[in-house]
């Protein structure tokens, strides 16, 4: 289990810092009916804790928790079909109901008319809408946060991040060098999620952390090659963040270790092996359809440290196998999905129907502009 997942904040108290926006967030939802804005944008860096402390309030208060991601979002009328049932609906079990739409930045810019629906649906509402962004800058939030109550979660210092951290230690039952969780709280530059996540990568497989542990995050600022990823993977049993300078898609590395697990797992090993796949798949599908990019860790950490625990010993890996059949149509898949897009443009811009577009694609290589 992920550690951010595990110690993830179940009351107030457990969000680290940002003591003013707890107590203006809190007095926003007791005074919800009271207040003249009936929705807050929640702003801050990333990793600071904006939607695990909406989750510390909602369990702590019994709240009934409807999240929603904008990416998810490109036309009003989806979001009038699901947003505008949500805020006019009474919880059947809590005590009332929380909306929460996070990662606002999601909207694009050919929204469809996104952001103004949202707009009417604010000014409508019954139950209190909580929106998260770390990009309170855009421009296209402007008219938004005229209609909403701002309240900023602060950059988390270094200290308090270290603090956290030996407190997991704590619980883990780790001994950890305290200048190295110095080090690693300085690096994660006030984003408390990557530190967790960094913690966890020096710890797999030790009780123990100290500094010649640290270079194992060196290790990761290396760029290594496709093969020398998967051969890792199948060879140790610490492998969590080895993909973080491999340049490769995702759909790739499924592709290298489809191909190469069942010439170096057996019995049990390898039905846990695909087993971790198989789980990695069902984030990466829940990244396509809702656009929960932050999914994107666990779908690395099944692929890596997943599927390296699911062997009892190390082995030796002589040879890793290119999937070349698999990877071949994937790459003509990739090609073509990009014909299909760059046809789309073309026909958007020519007033022509896709299939048109798509035909001439063909010739337009043979232009000079």
């Amino acid at each position: 289990m992920m550690w951010t997942e595990k110690y993830k904040p179940k009351k107030i108290s457990d969000v680290v810092d940002q003591e003013r926006a707890k107590k203006s967030l809190l007095y926003f939802l007791s005074n919800f009916k009271k207040q003249r804005k009936k929705a807050v944008l929640l702003h801050g860096p990333y990793g600071v804790g904006k939607t695990s402390l909406v989750y510390a309030i909602a369990n702590q208060f019994n709240y009934e928790i409807i999240e929603l991601n904008a990416s998810h979002f490109r036309d009003k009328k989806k979001l009038q079909s699901i947003l505008g049932e949500a805020i006019k609906q009474k919880s059947l079990f809590a005590k009332q109901k929380l909306i929460l739409f996070d990662e606002l930045e999601g909207i694009t810019k050919d929204d469809r008319g996104c952001l103004e629906e949202l707009l009417k649906l604010i000014e409508k509402t019954t139950q209190p809408i909580i929106l998260v962004t770390s990009n309170i800058e855009d421009d296209r939030l402007r008219k938004l946060k005229r209609k909403c109550l701002l309240i900023e979660l602060e950059k988390l210092s270094d200290e308090s991040i270290v603090k956290l951290l030996k407190e997991i230690c704590r619980k883990e039952k780790i001994k950890a060098d305290e200048k190295v969780l110095e080090e690693i709280a300085r690096s994660c530059d006030g984003d408390a999620r990557a530190a967790i996540n960094d913690l966890q990568f020096l710890a797999a497989g030790r009780k123990e952390i100290n500094k010649e542990a640290l270079k194992a995050l060196s290790k990761r600022e290396k760029e290594r090659t496709v093969e020398d990823a998967i051969k890792q993977i199948l060879e140790e049993r610490d492998a969590l963040g080895i993909l973080q300078n491999v340049n490769a898609n995702i759909d790739e590395i499924f592709l290298w270790l489809d191909e190469n697990i069942g010439y170096f797992y057996r019995g049990y090993e390898l039905e846990k092996a695909y087993e971790m796949l198989s789980k990695a798949d069902i984030f990466k599908a829940r990244i396509t359809r809702q656009q929960h990019w932050r999914f994107l860790f666990y779908v690395s950490f099944f692929l890596t440290q997943g599927v390296a625990l699911a062997k009892k010993e190390k082995k030796k890996v002589v040879e890793i196998r290119k999937p070349l059949k698999a990877l071949k149509i994937w790459m003509i898949k990739q090609k073509q999905a990009k014909r299909i897009e760059l046809a789309e443009k073309i026909a958007s811009l020519m007033h022509c129907s896709k299939k048109t577009a798509y035909k001439e694609l063909f010739f337009m290589r043979f232009l000079k502009f």
